[in-house]
């Protein structure tokens, strides 16, 4: 059974989002919003060289030497429960389930953050909602084990998309469970939606926010958030095999529908959502996209200096600010004097000590790429 659908007639702005927040935000963090000095001034002095490090950058001791001047603000959704944004849209759709819908349970197909997002929120729900989830067999153990200890029931099922959907159908047709989608929904983008109406009231002044943009579900819910608001609102994606769908989308004028990708950003391998896609191409100002060795360096910085645990996923906006000149460029011409205040969504940090050691041990692979990629443009 599919998830049901606003009415026809909802209107998808900045005020759909404020009701949703009223609906939600007991059973949420108001994830908390920071700022630092040394990554504004990293992300307000261009680089030398298009492989300059973070730490070789040219150094600028005076912070109002640099051009033009960003100021960051950091909004924390690694530490959301369930250590992702995702809680957001999850809660807010099992708020639209009828009474008879709720007692037949709630069933998804995932292996990341949506999984252990809709399990939470089913175990929050009062009365609790029966919850299923249809996991790869081949799913990380730690994904498996934090599913189940959120109290979802976990199925198996072979790892394509059309053997994790082939499962679901079976599930639904012996319980009637709901389908809840990880992002191409009304109700699922007004509840991420939710991130930028907090952000927005914690900044007393944003001139943009830069969200991750994977199936778009984020993406389209900030932009409606923003609607009206004067803030600009851009997508960050990954490059690497693709994964730069919705990049790619917007430049051809027809959505991609599909990605095969093992970009490090793992939580961004999905191709933008039909719904969400439709939303970003009104109300989106743009959407840039990085390299693996960008998506690395802005992962350590975080690490390092920051002092946050994030998934690399999480950090392909703030890679956007330091790396990306055409996006710079467009600060410096719009801008003016004044510099921006732009918002960087951190959408989540479920990673381990493991993963994250295997992805820096490749940092001289994507180096290599990166320099190989560079002489392709020369």
């Amino acid at each position: 059974m599919p998830l049901p659908s606003p009415p026809s007639d909802l209107p998808l702005t900045r005020d759909s989002v404020q009701k949703a927040h009223a609906l939600i935000s007991s059973q949420i963090h108001r994830t908390p919003v920071i700022t630092s000095k040394t990554l504004n001034l990293f992300a307000s002095t261009p680089r030398s060289t298009p492989l300059e490090g973070i730490y070789n950058a040219r150094s600028v001791t005076d912070e109002d030497a640099a051009r033009p001047r960003i100021r960051l603000h950091f909004k924390c959704e690694n530490l959301q429960r369930g250590g992702a944004f995702k809680i957001r849209g999850a809660t807010h759709a099992l708020k639209h389930l009828t009474p008879l819908q709720a007692s037949k349970g709630v069933i998804t197909h995932s292996s990341g953050n949506h999984a252990q997002a809709l399990a939470i929120a089913s175990s929050s729900h009062n009365p609790p909602i029966p919850c299923t989830v249809i996991m790869p067999s081949i799913s990380t153990p730690s994904k498996i084990a934090a599913t189940k200890g959120y109290g979802a029931n976990v199925v198996f099922s072979g790892s394509t998309a059309p053997e994790r959907e082939a499962k679901v159908l079976e599930e639904i047709e012996k319980t009637g469970a709901t389908l809840v989608p990880p992002y191409d929904h009304p109700w699922i983008l007004l509840g991420q939606g939710t991130v930028a109406l907090e952000l927005t009231e914690q900044v007393e002044k944003l001139d943009a926010i830069i969200a991750p943009c994977g199936g778009g579900g984020l993406l389209s819910g900030i932009a409606t958030a923003c609607s009206g608001t004067g803030i600009k609102v851009f997508g960050a994606e990954p490059r690497k095999d693709g994964a730069n769908d919705c990049q790619r989308g917007l430049k051809r004028g027809k959505r991609v529908e599909e990605v095969k990708t093992l970009t490090i950003a793992d939580g961004l391998r999905t191709p933008t959502g039909l719904v969400n896609y439709g939303i970003i191409e009104e109300k989106v100002e743009g959407v840039y996209s990085v390299t693996e060795w960008e998506i690395l360096q802005a992962t350590r910085l975080v690490l390092e200096r920051l002092k946050v645990v994030v998934e690399p996923s999480a950090v392909v906006g703030l890679a956007v600010v330091l790396f990306d000149e055409g996006f710079r460029k467009r600060v410096e011409e719009e801008a003016g004097e004044g510099g921006w205040d732009i918002g960087i969504v951190f959408s989540g940090g479920n990673t381990t000590v493991e993963m994250l050691a295997g992805v820096f041990a490749r940092e001289e692979e994507f180096k290599a790429q990166q320099e190989e990629l560079l002489r392709d443009f020369e």
